[in-house]
């Protein structure tokens, strides 16, 4: 109730007042009332209680008024230091010799002195607190004070100070009308704000300028002492096609008067005497010269050849220097061209000369080369021709060899069917020249293993001597070398073969020689050897060393083809012998690298259990092409492991991600589609399921991929490559 009578909104004079009121008249009514009930005493004792109440809200909102007259006078305080501090800066940046401005974070001008922009008069009304960043920009841009460059708009200006405002710190130098200069300086603050200082540096700028003009006044004597003591004569103009140097030689060969010359001649004022007095000689004329002198920068050099009238000749050569200007050279070539002119009337007798001995010569190389390619047709004709009935008479002959029962008549049916097999060698060995002579045969070059082919040939042979009793052998070697499988074998086939024929008792030995990068094959035999007349002859067709060989033994062919096959490989070919002491062949090969120089596995196939190696091992094989994909999946997944086949890295991985397992083994392809390596695909590989090993398969050879290689620790193998090579890498790295 007492709440209801006094107000809280009253001040604390007016609600004491008011207590004192009702105090009064409460005690009134009690010394007034004597009810026995003693509710006068009652409301006596809430009386004092109110009062008490009274007093003690007086004294908590005593408290709190000085509570707030301190607050107050604190911050009294401290706005008087912060207008002193703000008063300090300013007067402190009002001191600095630079043009001062700060950017808060929020791009907008906070403060700047009286000399930021005093450049710029017609836009010094505009720097005022809260201007954004990009209109102080715009205002300097549009200011006519500001020294453009050419071509260049106030946009474009603006636009390229915005990009320089992006960096955290930046100088740069801007120009201003009436040759001034000023030096730009701008900064973050921690807070990302921005702070720009403006330096005048028009004096700096200009003692450069004239240190300059010194140094290219110097520049220039040194170029002008040099023009003097050149042959030729040169002149220099600058862009817009003035006179700004020259020497006097280009007076004495133009025959123009030192009076012409001056700094400042226009181009046209000092070479119309060149239009009046010579004559361009070739498809130039005067007009292409104005041209290439009007035309816009970026000219290339233009040289060409002019006549005076007294028959002297000059060359004229043009180049564009860097400034948009150019220089012209007149060098005499008078003497040149009488020489020339000399040479070329005896030239002309000599090649008329000439030419009628090289008619007569090309009658004869024609007439001769129609002989070489009817006789290379005829024989190709006719080995064809033959050849067919030959092979159907071996197949009557081996008919009627499983008819005939009786020995004499076997016997006569195996003479005649080696002769039919001497006849059609014979055919076959024509042909083979006459491809050869024809120039109508294909190589291929290739790293071929010497071993893999020695052993052929060996096994292939091997009866013959048995048959003679020689004592035949073809030593190992790993060597591997650069040549045509077909043509190397062919070669070596005819080398060991007439090594075996003409030698009756004694040995034949097969060996390699390594020389540095090339290694030698020989042959050598202790048969009677060719005497020294006769190794010239030897290589030519239907020539045989001695005459009681059998016709059935060929008529001269082999070592015909052996010349001409090793002529078209490039591959040098050696006779050494002497009658009564034997004879060597040697064929030199080059060597393949050194990472081909492994020996072919004996064995094609594994020992029985070695399967077992490779149970339960999981292959990622990374190739695009499809059939080679398919045949090395085969391949692999016959010797017992399980293949996941991939096109390129991505759909391995997803392969990897769909099944959840890791592989064993990567064998990837070096170029993959869309010019991915797999080298790149292994690292990523690794880099998610760990380390893996991997073997690099590759057919491009150019490459350099032995670094490669070594940073992965992989292997690499080259196409082709057998089979077993790919799998003694798999088991190298499965028992390692």
């Amino acid at each position: 109730m007492m709440n209801m009578l006094i107000n809280p909104e009253d001040s604390l004079e007016r609600q004491n007042e008011k207590l004192l009121r009702i105090v009064e008249t409460l005690m009134r009514r009690v010394e007034q009332d004597t009810d026995a009930s003693g509710l006068a005493y009652t409301q006596f004792q809430r009386a004092v209680m109110l009062e008490e109440e009274v007093r003690s809200r007086t004294q908590d909102l005593e408290r709190a008024l000085d509570l707030l007259n301190q607050s107050n006078a604190a911050l009294t305080q401290a706005n008087r230091e912060t207008e002193a501090a703000r008063s300090n800066l300013a007067n402190a940046i009002e001191t600095v010799q630079e043009g001062f401005a700060l950017f808060n974070s929020q791009e907008e001008l906070v403060m700047c002195n009286s000399r930021f922009g005093m450049h710029m008069p017609d836009i010094r009304s505009h720097f005022k607190p809260g201007l954004p960043f990009e209109a102080y920009v715009d205002h300097v841009s549009r200011s006519r004070f500001l020294a453009l460059p050419r071509k260049e708009c106030p946009r474009d200006w603006a636009a390229k100070r915005m990009e320089r405002h992006r960096d955290v710190s930046v100088i740069f130098n801007v120009r201003l009308i009436g040759n001034r200069w000023v030096q730009v300086s701008e900064h973050r603050t921690s807070d990302g704000g921005t702070v720009i200082l403006q330096t005048d540096v028009s004096d700096i700028m200009r003692l450069e300028r004239k240190e300059r003009e010194r140094l290219l006044d110097d520049q220039s004597r040194l170029i002008q002492a040099t023009l003097e003591h050149l042959k030729q004569g040169v002149c220099m103009f600058d862009a817009p096609g003035r006179l700004v140097g020259w020497n006097r030689r280009i007076g004495e060969l133009l025959s123009i008067p030192a009076s012409r010359f001056h700094i400042g001649s226009r181009f046209e004022t000092i070479f119309s005497q060149l239009r009046r007095g010579f004559a361009f000689l070739g498809q130039f004329s005067g007009a292409d010269l104005e041209e290439w002198v009007n035309g816009s920068t970026g000219r290339s050099p233009l040289t060409f050849e002019i006549r005076g009238s007294d028959d002297r000749f000059l060359t004229v050569f043009l180049q564009e220097m860097p400034d948009g200007g150019f220089v012209i050279s007149f060098t005499d070539i008078t003497a040149e061209r009488q020489a020339i002119r000399t040479m070329t009337e005896a030239k002309e007798t000599l090649e008329q000369r000439v030419l009628e001995r090289t008619l007569e010569l090309q009658d004869a190389l024609s007439d001769a080369e129609r002989a070489n390619a009817s006789k290379s047709r005829f024989v190709a004709a006719a080995s064809h021709d033959l050849l067919q009935p030959l092979s159907a008479a071996k197949l009557y002959l081996a008919t009627v060899e499983q008819e005939v029962p009786q020995d004499r008549a076997r016997g006569l049916l195996n003479k005649a069917g080696s002769a039919l097999q001497s006849v059609e060698s014979i055919l076959e060995a024509l042909l083979d020249i006459s491809k050869l002579d024809s120039k109508q045969a294909s190589v291929h070059i290739s790293a071929v293993p010497l071993q893999q082919i020695l052993r052929q040939l060996r096994d292939e042979l091997a009866h013959r001597a048995v048959e003679k009793g020689l004592d035949f052998r073809v030593l190992p070697t790993s060597a591997v070398v650069m040549s045509d499988p077909t043509y190397l074998r062919r070669i070596l086939q005819n080398l060991i073969s007439n090594a075996l024929r003409y030698t009756d008792r004694g040995k034949v030995l097969v060996g390699v020689r390594r020389l540095g990068n090339r290694v030698r094959v020989e042959v050598w035999d202790t048969g009677p050897g060719i005497d020294e007349t006769e190794h010239n002859k030897i290589f030519t067709e239907f020539h045989r060393v001695h005459a009681t060989a059998s016709a059935a033994d060929g008529l001269g062919l082999g070592l015909a083809i052996v010349e001409r096959a090793c002529r078209l490989l490039n591959h040098p070919i050696c006779l050494e012998s002497a009658l009564g002491r034997g004879t060597m062949f040697s064929v030199e090969l080059p060597r393949a690298k050194e990472k081909w120089a492994t020996p072919l596995p004996e064995a094609t196939r594994a020992p029985v259990g070695e399967e077992d190696a490779f149970l339960d091992q999981i292959i990622l094989l990374i190739e695009n092409d499809n059939d080679l994909r398919n045949a090395l999946s085969i391949t692999i997944e016959n010797w017992g492991a399980s293949v996941l086949p991939c096109r390129g890295e991505q759909e391995a991985f997803d392969l990897l991600e769909e099944i959840g397992v890791v592989p064993d083994f990567i064998v990837a392809d070096v170029q993959l589609d869309d010019g991915k390596l797999g080298s790149d695909a292994i690292a990523n590989l690794r880099r998610r399921y760990g380390y893996t090993p991997a073997c690099l398969i590759t057919a491009n050879r150019g490459m350099d991929l032995d670094t490669v290689a070594a940073d992965l620790g992989a292997k690499i193998l080259y196409k082709p490559f057998a089979p077993e090579e790919l799998r003694a890498v798999l088991e190298d790295e499965s028992s390692a």
